[in-house]
């Protein structure tokens, strides 16, 4: 295959654009609708249902995951249009600038996705290796404010091509310009794969402690329990958060190590079509991971279940009134969101640490 090459900083666009097929365009496109639909409205949800209840809000736990469904919305909407129109589309007619703007829009909200879900994993490291002063390290003010840095270390270094860090500024004749993004250097590149794989490993370490902790707090209860009832529950207990983070590590390496390969595969290694064509289809498994993230977070905690079972309800019974009263225009409700269990995310994963 020949390889992509830049002259005065234009580049045939139309080399990067490797579905060739009908077949393999209907395919990529029924999968980035099907897939990124869903995870808009689960990512919306569990928004709306931590923002319409002010207890839920107000709890550091929860701006986390609602910081990840953000993340997980701006991803799904801006990979499948940017993805779409330039793979399905064939659209060339794009500047620099604005290809570099859209590229920078994806690593945002994916970085930011990964961002999130390690701040995540610091909470839950915190919350059972330091229980008692959990309430004290981990407060709404300073969430916020690692959020908010998080956020904007994650939009600067996405939007670092298309603030001079690109093939263009660096290397005129293209020599060093990656074989899967149009503009983008191979050195940033690298660079922004050792973020990646930073986050993930930390994310991996911080959850293996978490499993290690919640084991050895296991079998000092074992030793305690005088009655073999008891000590049977706790190791279901701590057989359940194993298998909740097993289930959470797999996720995540499993959507995230493909891409990865190859992209440093790309690094050292001259690509051919086909493989262009299988990184095409494996980049939709980061959108899979966005999807997957509400019902792995979000949706499990009994909080958010019982929101979501008032609103239902408050739904269904607007529904029966305004099916049986004409006028139910007219009646004017207020509820408020109440949950029946005030309960963190800590304490709904890490019930077994309660001696």
């Amino acid at each position: 295959m020949k390889k992509c090459q830049m002259a005065n900083c234009s580049m045939d666009l139309e080399c990067y654009q490797v579905l060739s097929s009908h077949t393999q365009k209907t395919g990529i496109t029924v999968l980035c609708s099907i897939v990124g639909i869903l995870c808009v409205l689960e990512n919306s949800l569990v928004l709306y249902l931590i923002f319409a209840s002010p207890k839920i809000r107000k709890k550091p736990s929860y701006l986390l995951i609602s910081s990840l469904a953000l993340a997980d919305v701006l991803a799904s909407v801006v990979f499948v249009c940017s993805f779409l129109d330039f793979h399905v589309l064939n659209s060339t007619d794009s500047s620099k600038e604005i290809f570099l703007l859209k590229l920078g829009g994806v690593n945002t909200s994916f970085t930011a996705s990964l961002g999130s879900l390690l701040m995540m994993a610091f909470d839950r490291y915190v919350c059972i290796h330091r229980p008692s002063e959990y309430k004290v390290i981990v407060t709404r003010k300073r969430v916020v404010v690692a959020m908010a840095v998080m956020w904007i270390a994650t939009m600067i270094t996405a939007f670092l091509p298309l603030m001079g860090w690109n093939c263009c500024k660096v290397n005129s004749v293209g020599w060093n310009c990656s074989e899967l993004f149009p503009f983008v250097d191979n050195k940033y590149l690298s660079s922004w794969i050792c973020l990646v794989m930073i986050l993930l490993l930390c994310i991996v370490y911080a959850y293996v402690r978490v499993l290690w902790k919640a084991h050895k707090h296991t079998v000092y209860m074992e030793k305690r329990q005088t009655q073999a009832g008891q000590r049977n529950a706790k190791m279901r207990m701590d057989i359940t958060l194993a298998k909740t983070l097993v289930m959470v590590l797999a996720i995540v390496m499993t959507c995230w190590s493909p891409v990865l390969a190859l992209m440093t595969y790309s690094l050292f290694v001259s690509l051919n079509d086909n493989i262009r064509k299988v990184f095409a289809f494996c980049s939709t498994l980061c959108l899979v991971n966005s999807m997957v993230n509400p019902i792995v977070y979000a949706l499990r905690s009994r909080e958010l279940r019982s929101s979501l079972r008032n609103t239902s309800s408050r739904f269904r019974k607007k529904v029966s009134i305004s099916e049986s009263i004409p006028e139910a225009d007219s009646i004017q409700k207020s509820s408020q969101i109440e949950t029946i269990c005030y309960d963190t995310v800590c304490n709904t994963d890490m019930n077994l640490l309660k001696v």
